[in-house]
């Protein structure tokens, strides 16, 4: 007599919410100059800092004049502007460009979990 065998499904563990490390968050917004290209992204990075429940009053926003800080620039080996570098929570990160997408950004910052943007 043959027998057959029935698979059950596997069960997959739930996610777990990521651990962010403790302590604010350390954004640096490289820009060249006073172009419209430069307030555009510093106006909207102001604005994620202040809409955000997470980064409001937990976020420190540093903005580098490459003309005026050509050292900080060399430093952190900025090529393109504007660009944001994500000094902490680490590993640090690099955005370039006009940073018009929020949702990339706060998916960089690990408010948004990478699935629910797939959803």
């Amino acid at each position: 007599m043959k027998t057959t065998k029935t698979r059950r499904p596997t069960r997959t563990p739930a996610k777990s919410p990521v651990a962010r490390p403790l302590g604010k968050f350390v954004l640096r917004l490289f820009v060249a100059g006073a172009t419209a290209r430069s307030r555009q992204a510093i106006l909207r990075l102001r604005e994620l800092c202040e809409a955000e429940a997470e980064l409001k009053d937990n976020c420190t926003l540093e903005v580098i004049d490459i003309y005026q800080q050509p050292a900080m620039a060399r430093s952190n080996q900025i090529v393109a502007t504007p660009t944001l570098l994500i000094a902490f929570p680490p590993p640090m990160r690099r955005l370039i460009g006009n940073l018009a997408n929020i949702t990339g950004l706060l998916v960089e910052l690990d408010l948004v979990v990478k699935s629910k943007i797939a959803d």
